[in-house]
Protein backbone atom coordinates (compact mmCIF):
# COMPACT_ATOMS: atom_id res chain seq x y z
CA UNK A 1 0.00 0.00 0.00
CA UNK A 2 1.28 3.47 -0.87
CA UNK A 3 2.14 5.85 1.95
CA UNK A 4 -0.53 8.12 0.54
CA UNK A 5 -4.20 7.10 0.51
CA UNK A 6 -5.19 5.23 -2.63
CA UNK A 7 -8.43 6.12 -4.39
CA UNK A 8 -9.63 3.37 -6.71
CA UNK A 9 -12.18 4.36 -9.34
CA UNK A 10 -14.20 1.74 -11.20
CA UNK A 11 -15.25 2.83 -14.66
CA UNK A 12 -13.90 5.33 -17.21
CA UNK A 13 -17.28 6.83 -18.03
CA UNK A 14 -18.35 10.40 -17.37
CA UNK A 15 -18.44 9.93 -13.61
CA UNK A 16 -15.16 8.07 -13.20
CA UNK A 17 -13.24 10.37 -15.52
CA UNK A 18 -14.41 13.53 -13.76
CA UNK A 19 -13.75 12.06 -10.32
CA UNK A 20 -10.16 11.30 -11.33
CA UNK A 21 -9.64 14.75 -12.82
CA UNK A 22 -11.01 16.42 -9.70
CA UNK A 23 -8.42 14.62 -7.54
CA UNK A 24 -5.44 15.90 -9.53
CA UNK A 25 -4.27 18.21 -6.72
CA UNK A 26 -5.32 15.98 -3.81
CA UNK A 27 -2.68 14.21 -1.66
CA UNK A 28 -3.78 10.78 -2.92
CA UNK A 29 -2.82 8.20 -5.51
CA UNK A 30 -5.57 7.57 -8.06
CA UNK A 31 -6.04 4.25 -9.82
CA UNK A 32 -8.78 4.02 -12.46
CA UNK A 33 -9.85 0.54 -13.60
CA UNK A 34 -11.85 -0.15 -16.74
CA UNK A 35 -12.33 -3.10 -19.08
CA UNK A 36 -11.50 -0.79 -22.01
CA UNK A 37 -8.49 1.49 -22.36
CA UNK A 38 -10.67 4.31 -23.67
CA UNK A 39 -13.53 6.56 -22.65
CA UNK A 40 -16.60 6.27 -24.87
CA UNK A 41 -18.79 9.30 -25.50
CA UNK A 42 -21.98 7.26 -25.32
CA UNK A 43 -24.46 9.93 -26.48
CA UNK A 44 -22.95 9.63 -29.97
CA UNK A 45 -22.88 5.84 -30.27
CA UNK A 46 -25.93 5.96 -32.51
CA UNK A 47 -23.95 8.06 -35.00
CA UNK A 48 -21.32 5.33 -35.19
CA UNK A 49 -24.11 2.80 -35.75
CA UNK A 50 -25.52 4.91 -38.62
CA UNK A 51 -22.14 5.62 -40.26
CA UNK A 52 -22.08 9.32 -39.42
CA UNK A 53 -18.96 9.09 -37.23
CA UNK A 54 -16.17 6.56 -36.77
CA UNK A 55 -15.33 4.87 -33.52
CA UNK A 56 -12.21 7.03 -33.17
CA UNK A 57 -14.35 10.19 -33.29
CA UNK A 58 -16.15 9.40 -30.03
CA UNK A 59 -13.52 7.51 -28.03
CA UNK A 60 -10.36 8.74 -26.36
CA UNK A 61 -7.58 6.75 -24.72
CA UNK A 62 -7.81 7.04 -20.94
CA UNK A 63 -4.06 7.31 -20.42
CA UNK A 64 -3.98 10.14 -22.93
CA UNK A 65 -6.50 12.14 -20.90
CA UNK A 66 -4.21 12.07 -17.84
CA UNK A 67 -0.76 12.62 -19.34
CA UNK A 68 -0.12 15.56 -17.04
CA UNK A 69 -1.73 14.22 -13.88
CA UNK A 70 1.15 12.84 -11.84
CA UNK A 71 -0.95 11.09 -9.18
CA UNK A 72 -2.94 9.08 -11.75
CA UNK A 73 -2.52 5.50 -12.90
CA UNK A 74 -4.69 3.31 -15.12
CA UNK A 75 -5.28 -0.43 -15.07
CA UNK A 76 -6.99 -2.43 -17.79
CA UNK A 77 -9.24 -4.98 -16.13
CA UNK A 78 -12.76 -6.02 -15.24
CA UNK A 79 -13.92 -5.68 -11.64
CA UNK A 80 -16.06 -8.68 -10.70
CA UNK A 81 -16.45 -8.20 -6.95
CA UNK A 82 -15.97 -5.69 -4.16
CA UNK A 83 -15.00 -6.58 -0.61
CA UNK A 84 -15.95 -3.54 1.43
CA UNK A 85 -14.67 -4.98 4.71
CA UNK A 86 -11.23 -5.95 3.38
CA UNK A 87 -11.23 -2.78 1.23
CA UNK A 88 -10.32 -4.65 -1.94
CA UNK A 89 -11.72 -5.07 -5.43
CA UNK A 90 -11.40 -8.40 -7.21
CA UNK A 91 -10.50 -8.46 -10.91
CA UNK A 92 -11.39 -11.06 -13.50
CA UNK A 93 -7.75 -12.15 -13.71
CA UNK A 94 -7.80 -13.03 -10.00
CA UNK A 95 -5.83 -10.03 -8.76
CA UNK A 96 -7.00 -8.07 -5.74
CA UNK A 97 -6.54 -4.30 -5.63
CA UNK A 98 -6.55 -2.58 -2.24
CA UNK A 99 -8.11 0.83 -1.70
CA UNK A 100 -8.48 3.45 1.01
CA UNK A 101 -11.36 5.09 -0.86
CA UNK A 102 -13.46 3.58 -3.63
CA UNK A 103 -15.56 5.41 -6.21
CA UNK A 104 -17.80 2.96 -8.07
CA UNK A 105 -18.98 4.27 -11.43
CA UNK A 106 -19.54 1.17 -13.61
CA UNK A 107 -22.38 2.74 -15.55
CA UNK A 108 -25.60 1.15 -16.76
CA UNK A 109 -26.64 -1.60 -19.12
CA UNK A 110 -29.88 -2.09 -21.01
CA UNK A 111 -32.84 -3.60 -19.23
CA UNK A 112 -34.87 -6.16 -21.15
CA UNK A 113 -37.70 -5.99 -18.55
CA UNK A 114 -38.06 -9.74 -18.84
CA UNK A 115 -39.30 -9.61 -22.44
CA UNK A 116 -38.61 -13.02 -24.02
CA UNK A 117 -36.05 -13.05 -26.83
CA UNK A 118 -34.54 -9.61 -26.27
CA UNK A 119 -31.22 -10.91 -24.94
CA UNK A 120 -30.87 -13.29 -27.87
CA UNK A 121 -32.12 -11.18 -30.77
CA UNK A 122 -31.89 -7.44 -30.02
CA UNK A 123 -29.08 -5.00 -30.71
CA UNK A 124 -28.17 -2.43 -28.06
CA UNK A 125 -26.07 0.74 -28.04
CA UNK A 126 -23.93 0.70 -24.90
CA UNK A 127 -20.42 0.18 -26.33
CA UNK A 128 -18.33 0.89 -29.41
CA UNK A 129 -18.20 -2.80 -30.30
CA UNK A 130 -21.97 -3.06 -30.29
CA UNK A 131 -22.40 0.14 -32.31
CA UNK A 132 -20.00 -1.16 -34.97
CA UNK A 133 -21.76 -4.54 -34.95
CA UNK A 134 -25.10 -2.83 -35.52
CA UNK A 135 -23.72 -0.68 -38.33
CA UNK A 136 -22.29 -3.75 -40.04
CA UNK A 137 -25.58 -5.58 -39.65
CA UNK A 138 -27.59 -2.71 -41.16
CA UNK A 139 -25.33 -2.53 -44.19
CA UNK A 140 -25.27 -6.31 -44.49
CA UNK A 141 -29.08 -6.34 -44.61
CA UNK A 142 -28.94 -3.98 -47.58
CA UNK A 143 -26.43 -6.19 -49.34
CA UNK A 144 -28.62 -9.24 -48.76
CA UNK A 145 -31.74 -7.45 -50.02
CA UNK A 146 -29.85 -6.21 -53.09
CA UNK A 147 -29.05 -9.82 -54.00
CA UNK A 148 -32.42 -11.33 -53.06
CA UNK A 149 -35.53 -9.09 -53.25
CA UNK A 150 -37.70 -11.75 -51.60
CA UNK A 151 -35.98 -11.02 -48.29
CA UNK A 152 -37.64 -7.61 -48.17
CA UNK A 153 -41.05 -9.16 -47.50
CA UNK A 154 -39.47 -11.12 -44.65
CA UNK A 155 -38.35 -7.93 -42.91
CA UNK A 156 -34.79 -7.60 -44.16
CA UNK A 157 -35.30 -3.85 -44.65
CA UNK A 158 -37.57 -3.27 -41.66
CA UNK A 159 -35.68 -1.75 -38.76
CA UNK A 160 -37.58 -1.75 -35.47
CA UNK A 161 -36.49 0.52 -32.62
CA UNK A 162 -38.02 -0.24 -29.23
CA UNK A 163 -38.17 2.74 -26.90
CA UNK A 164 -38.77 6.37 -27.93
CA UNK A 165 -36.49 8.08 -25.44
CA UNK A 166 -33.66 10.31 -26.69
CA UNK A 167 -31.59 7.36 -27.96
CA UNK A 168 -34.50 5.80 -29.84
CA UNK A 169 -35.64 9.09 -31.37
CA UNK A 170 -32.13 10.08 -32.43
CA UNK A 171 -31.50 6.62 -33.88
CA UNK A 172 -34.76 6.71 -35.85
CA UNK A 173 -33.99 10.14 -37.28
CA UNK A 174 -30.46 9.12 -38.26
CA UNK A 175 -31.63 5.89 -39.93
CA UNK A 176 -34.20 7.55 -42.19
CA UNK A 177 -31.58 10.10 -43.25
CA UNK A 178 -29.13 7.29 -43.99
CA UNK A 179 -31.65 5.49 -46.19
CA UNK A 180 -33.01 8.57 -47.94
CA UNK A 181 -29.86 10.63 -48.44
CA UNK A 182 -26.66 8.59 -48.20
CA UNK A 183 -27.38 5.11 -49.51
CA UNK A 184 -29.48 5.41 -52.70
CA UNK A 185 -26.34 6.04 -54.77
CA UNK A 186 -24.68 2.97 -53.23
CA UNK A 187 -27.60 0.70 -54.09
CA UNK A 188 -29.05 1.69 -57.48
CA UNK A 189 -30.57 -1.79 -57.75
CA UNK A 190 -32.65 -1.21 -54.60
CA UNK A 191 -35.62 1.09 -54.10
CA UNK A 192 -34.58 2.60 -50.77
CA UNK A 193 -38.16 3.68 -50.17
CA UNK A 194 -38.78 0.07 -49.21
CA UNK A 195 -36.60 0.50 -46.12
CA UNK A 196 -38.86 1.02 -43.09
CA UNK A 197 -38.02 2.48 -39.70
CA UNK A 198 -40.56 1.56 -37.02
CA UNK A 199 -40.35 3.28 -33.62
CA UNK A 200 -42.27 1.50 -30.84
CA UNK A 201 -43.07 3.17 -27.52
CA UNK A 202 -45.08 1.61 -24.69
CA UNK A 203 -46.11 5.04 -23.35
CA UNK A 204 -48.39 7.52 -25.11
CA UNK A 205 -45.66 10.01 -26.09
CA UNK A 206 -42.08 10.14 -27.33
CA UNK A 207 -39.25 11.76 -25.35
CA UNK A 208 -40.75 11.28 -21.88
CA UNK A 209 -38.26 13.64 -20.10
CA UNK A 210 -39.34 16.59 -22.29
CA UNK A 211 -42.31 18.96 -22.21
CA UNK A 212 -45.54 18.30 -24.08
CA UNK A 213 -44.84 20.79 -26.89
CA UNK A 214 -41.42 19.29 -27.51
CA UNK A 215 -42.89 15.80 -27.50
CA UNK A 216 -45.49 16.78 -30.10
CA UNK A 217 -42.83 18.51 -32.20
CA UNK A 218 -40.57 15.46 -32.15
CA UNK A 219 -43.40 13.09 -33.05
CA UNK A 220 -44.53 15.34 -35.91
CA UNK A 221 -41.02 15.62 -37.39
CA UNK A 222 -40.44 11.88 -37.12
CA UNK A 223 -43.67 11.11 -38.96
CA UNK A 224 -42.98 13.75 -41.61
CA UNK A 225 -39.60 12.17 -42.27
CA UNK A 226 -41.06 8.72 -42.76
CA UNK A 227 -40.68 7.04 -39.37
CA UNK A 228 -43.57 4.73 -38.49
CA UNK A 229 -44.19 5.89 -34.91
CA UNK A 230 -46.31 3.50 -32.82
CA UNK A 231 -47.30 4.82 -29.40
CA UNK A 232 -48.86 2.68 -26.66
CA UNK A 233 -47.26 -0.29 -28.39
CA UNK A 234 -45.51 -2.55 -25.92
CA UNK A 235 -43.35 -5.44 -27.13
CA UNK A 236 -44.16 -8.84 -25.61
CA UNK A 237 -41.66 -10.96 -27.53
CA UNK A 238 -38.59 -10.51 -29.71
CA UNK A 239 -37.87 -13.16 -32.30
CA UNK A 240 -35.08 -13.66 -34.81
CA UNK A 241 -37.49 -12.68 -37.59
CA UNK A 242 -40.15 -10.52 -35.90
CA UNK A 243 -41.37 -8.56 -32.91
CA UNK A 244 -44.70 -9.32 -31.27
CA UNK A 245 -46.79 -6.49 -29.82
CA UNK A 246 -49.19 -6.64 -26.91
CA UNK A 247 -52.01 -6.11 -29.39
CA UNK A 248 -51.06 -9.39 -31.05
CA UNK A 249 -49.61 -7.73 -34.15
CA UNK A 250 -46.46 -9.35 -35.51
CA UNK A 251 -43.99 -7.11 -37.36
CA UNK A 252 -41.57 -9.06 -39.57
CA UNK A 253 -38.04 -7.75 -39.00
CA UNK A 254 -34.49 -8.99 -38.79
CA UNK A 255 -33.25 -5.90 -36.94
CA UNK A 256 -34.47 -5.06 -33.44
CA UNK A 257 -32.74 -2.13 -31.74
CA UNK A 258 -33.54 -2.09 -28.03
CA UNK A 259 -33.50 1.32 -26.33
CA UNK A 260 -36.40 0.84 -23.95
CA UNK A 261 -34.60 1.47 -20.69
CA UNK A 262 -31.56 0.80 -18.57
CA UNK A 263 -30.61 -0.73 -15.25
CA UNK A 264 -27.39 -0.39 -13.32
CA UNK A 265 -24.40 -2.63 -13.87
CA UNK A 266 -24.73 -6.05 -12.27
CA UNK A 267 -21.80 -4.99 -10.08
CA UNK A 268 -24.42 -3.26 -7.92
CA UNK A 269 -25.49 -6.63 -6.57
CA UNK A 270 -21.89 -7.29 -5.43
CA UNK A 271 -21.95 -4.32 -3.07
CA UNK A 272 -24.16 -6.22 -0.62
CA UNK A 273 -26.31 -3.22 0.20
CA UNK A 274 -29.91 -2.11 -0.29
CA UNK A 275 -30.98 -1.71 -3.90
CA UNK A 276 -33.62 0.72 -5.13
CA UNK A 277 -35.56 0.99 -8.37
CA UNK A 278 -33.54 -0.13 -11.38
CA UNK A 279 -31.07 -1.95 -9.10
CA UNK A 280 -29.58 1.38 -8.07
CA UNK A 281 -27.61 1.44 -4.84
CA UNK A 282 -28.99 3.28 -1.83
CA UNK A 283 -26.54 5.97 -0.74
CA UNK A 284 -26.11 8.58 1.95
CA UNK A 285 -26.66 12.25 1.03
CA UNK A 286 -22.93 12.60 0.24
CA UNK A 287 -23.11 9.57 -2.18
CA UNK A 288 -21.26 7.20 0.18
CA UNK A 289 -22.68 3.79 1.06
CA UNK A 290 -24.50 3.44 4.39
CA UNK A 291 -21.99 2.31 6.99
CA UNK A 292 -19.08 2.70 4.59
CA UNK A 293 -18.04 6.37 4.28
CA UNK A 294 -15.01 5.32 2.23
CA UNK A 295 -17.07 3.80 -0.61
CA UNK A 296 -19.00 6.00 -3.05
CA UNK A 297 -21.54 5.10 -5.73
CA UNK A 298 -21.98 7.69 -8.46
CA UNK A 299 -23.66 8.11 -11.82
CA UNK A 300 -26.03 5.42 -13.05
CA UNK A 301 -25.18 3.20 -10.08
CA UNK A 302 -26.19 5.74 -7.46
CA UNK A 303 -29.63 5.79 -5.91
CA UNK A 304 -29.43 9.48 -5.07
CA UNK A 305 -32.37 11.74 -5.67
CA UNK A 306 -34.58 14.51 -4.33
CA UNK A 307 -36.63 11.87 -2.48
CA UNK A 308 -34.93 8.50 -2.86
CA UNK A 309 -37.10 6.79 -0.24
CA UNK A 310 -40.17 7.60 -2.33
CA UNK A 311 -38.48 6.39 -5.51
CA UNK A 312 -37.69 9.86 -6.87
CA UNK A 313 -34.12 9.47 -8.14
CA UNK A 314 -31.92 11.67 -10.26
CA UNK A 315 -32.02 10.69 -13.96
CA UNK A 316 -29.30 8.44 -15.35
CA UNK A 317 -27.72 11.15 -17.46
CA UNK A 318 -24.16 12.21 -18.19
CA UNK A 319 -24.53 15.45 -16.24
CA UNK A 320 -25.58 13.60 -13.08
CA UNK A 321 -22.53 11.35 -13.39
CA UNK A 322 -20.18 14.28 -14.04
CA UNK A 323 -21.42 16.24 -11.06
CA UNK A 324 -21.45 13.12 -8.88
CA UNK A 325 -17.86 12.31 -9.76
CA UNK A 326 -16.74 15.80 -8.83
CA UNK A 327 -18.71 15.67 -5.60
CA UNK A 328 -17.23 12.32 -4.52
CA UNK A 329 -13.72 13.67 -5.16
CA UNK A 330 -14.48 16.79 -3.14
CA UNK A 331 -15.87 14.70 -0.27
CA UNK A 332 -12.72 12.57 -0.16
CA UNK A 333 -10.58 15.72 0.04
CA UNK A 334 -12.76 17.08 2.83
CA UNK A 335 -12.44 13.82 4.77
CA UNK A 336 -8.66 13.91 4.41
CA UNK A 337 -8.76 17.40 5.90
CA UNK A 338 -10.89 16.21 8.81
CA UNK A 339 -13.98 18.03 7.57
CA UNK A 340 -17.40 16.43 7.09
CA UNK A 341 -18.80 15.82 3.64
CA UNK A 342 -21.67 17.82 2.20
CA UNK A 343 -24.90 16.52 0.62
CA UNK A 344 -24.85 16.08 -3.14
CA UNK A 345 -27.06 18.56 -4.96
CA UNK A 346 -27.71 17.96 -8.65
CA UNK A 347 -27.82 21.12 -10.74
CA UNK A 348 -30.12 20.39 -13.64
CA UNK A 349 -28.92 21.96 -16.89
CA UNK A 350 -31.78 20.72 -19.07
CA UNK A 351 -32.38 18.16 -21.83
CA UNK A 352 -31.41 17.99 -25.49
CA UNK A 353 -32.13 15.69 -28.42
CA UNK A 354 -32.07 15.86 -32.20
CA UNK A 355 -34.44 14.21 -34.65
CA UNK A 356 -32.11 14.69 -37.60
CA UNK A 357 -30.91 17.42 -39.90
CA UNK A 358 -32.00 20.92 -38.76
CA UNK A 359 -34.42 19.48 -36.21
CA UNK A 360 -33.42 19.56 -32.58
CA UNK A 361 -34.90 20.17 -29.16
CA UNK A 362 -33.19 21.96 -26.29
CA UNK A 363 -35.01 22.54 -23.03
CA UNK A 364 -32.78 24.43 -20.61
CA UNK A 365 -33.41 24.38 -16.87
CA UNK A 366 -34.58 27.27 -14.72
CA UNK A 367 -30.92 28.05 -14.08
CA UNK A 368 -30.88 29.21 -17.70
CA UNK A 369 -34.30 30.89 -17.53
CA UNK A 370 -36.08 27.80 -18.79
CA UNK A 371 -35.31 28.63 -22.43
CA UNK A 372 -36.77 26.15 -24.94
CA UNK A 373 -35.43 25.85 -28.47
CA UNK A 374 -36.77 23.73 -31.29
CA UNK A 375 -35.87 23.30 -34.94
CA UNK A 376 -32.62 24.59 -36.39
CA UNK A 377 -31.64 26.53 -33.25
CA UNK A 378 -32.18 23.47 -31.07
CA UNK A 379 -30.13 21.41 -33.52
CA UNK A 380 -27.24 23.89 -33.39
CA UNK A 381 -27.39 23.96 -29.59
CA UNK A 382 -27.16 20.16 -29.50
CA UNK A 383 -24.12 20.17 -31.82
CA UNK A 384 -22.37 22.88 -29.81
CA UNK A 385 -22.91 21.16 -26.46
CA UNK A 386 -21.71 17.77 -27.69
CA UNK A 387 -18.57 19.31 -29.20
CA UNK A 388 -17.78 20.89 -25.83
CA UNK A 389 -18.05 17.62 -23.94
CA UNK A 390 -16.27 15.39 -26.45
CA UNK A 391 -12.91 14.44 -24.90
CA UNK A 392 -9.81 15.46 -26.80
CA UNK A 393 -9.17 18.29 -29.26
CA UNK A 394 -8.61 15.88 -32.14
CA UNK A 395 -11.97 14.21 -31.50
CA UNK A 396 -13.74 17.56 -31.53
CA UNK A 397 -12.12 18.60 -34.79
CA UNK A 398 -12.75 15.21 -36.39
CA UNK A 399 -16.42 15.17 -35.33
CA UNK A 400 -16.93 18.75 -36.52
CA UNK A 401 -15.38 17.99 -39.91
CA UNK A 402 -17.47 14.82 -40.25
CA UNK A 403 -20.67 16.66 -39.35
CA UNK A 404 -19.89 19.44 -41.83
CA UNK A 405 -19.08 16.89 -44.53
CA UNK A 406 -22.29 14.99 -43.84
CA UNK A 407 -24.36 18.16 -43.78
CA UNK A 408 -23.18 19.58 -47.08
CA UNK A 409 -22.77 16.35 -49.06
CA UNK A 410 -25.56 14.21 -47.51
CA UNK A 411 -22.92 11.47 -47.39
CA UNK A 412 -21.78 9.16 -44.59
CA UNK A 413 -18.12 8.25 -44.85
CA UNK A 414 -18.04 5.32 -42.38
CA UNK A 415 -20.10 2.84 -44.40
CA UNK A 416 -17.98 -0.19 -43.51
CA UNK A 417 -19.02 -3.75 -42.81
CA UNK A 418 -16.64 -5.14 -40.21
CA UNK A 419 -17.00 -8.80 -39.32
CA UNK A 420 -16.46 -9.74 -35.67
CA UNK A 421 -13.38 -11.80 -34.98
CA UNK A 422 -14.21 -15.41 -34.25
CA UNK A 423 -12.31 -18.43 -33.04
CA UNK A 424 -10.03 -16.75 -30.51
CA UNK A 425 -8.99 -18.99 -27.65
CA UNK A 426 -9.35 -16.75 -24.62
CA UNK A 427 -7.36 -17.76 -21.54
CA UNK A 428 -9.46 -19.12 -18.71
CA UNK A 429 -9.68 -16.95 -15.57
CA UNK A 430 -8.66 -18.42 -12.23
CA UNK A 431 -11.10 -20.92 -10.73
CA UNK A 432 -12.07 -18.65 -7.81
CA UNK A 433 -13.50 -15.91 -10.04
CA UNK A 434 -14.82 -18.00 -12.96
CA UNK A 435 -18.49 -17.90 -11.83
CA UNK A 436 -18.31 -14.12 -11.39
CA UNK A 437 -16.66 -13.58 -14.77
CA UNK A 438 -19.33 -15.59 -16.58
CA UNK A 439 -21.97 -13.34 -15.05
CA UNK A 440 -20.35 -9.93 -15.28
CA UNK A 441 -18.08 -9.87 -18.34
CA UNK A 442 -19.89 -9.10 -21.62
CA UNK A 443 -20.25 -12.08 -23.90
CA UNK A 444 -18.35 -10.25 -26.63
CA UNK A 445 -15.29 -10.26 -24.37
CA UNK A 446 -15.70 -13.95 -23.68
CA UNK A 447 -15.51 -14.70 -27.41
CA UNK A 448 -19.13 -15.84 -27.83
CA UNK A 449 -20.15 -13.03 -30.14
CA UNK A 450 -23.66 -12.83 -28.65
CA UNK A 451 -25.42 -9.50 -28.86
CA UNK A 452 -27.43 -9.87 -25.65
CA UNK A 453 -28.84 -7.05 -23.58
CA UNK A 454 -26.76 -6.76 -20.43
Amino acid sequence: MSARPRVVIIGAGFGGLNAAKSLRHAPVDVLLIDRNNYHTFQPLLYQVATAGLTDGDIAYQVRGVFHRQRNFRFRLGTVVDIDKEAKEVLLADGDRVAFDYLIAAPGAVYNDFGVPGVKEHAFVLKSLERAITLRSHILRQLERAANDRSLIEKGALTFVIVGAGPTGVEMAGALVELFERALPADYPELDMRLARVVLLEAADAVLAPFGKRSQRYAERVLRQRGVDVRLASAVTEARADAVVLRSGEVIPTQTIIWSAGVRTSTLAERLDTELLRGFRVKVEPDLSLPGHPDVFAIGDLSGAGPDADAGKLWPQLAQVAIQGGKHAAETIERRLQGRPGRPFVYRDLGNMAIIGRNAGIAELSERFLGVKMRGFIGWLGWLFLHLIYLPGFRNRVSALVSWAYNYFTYDRHARLIIEPVKGIDWPEPPEEVRPLVSELVPAAQQGTGRRHVE
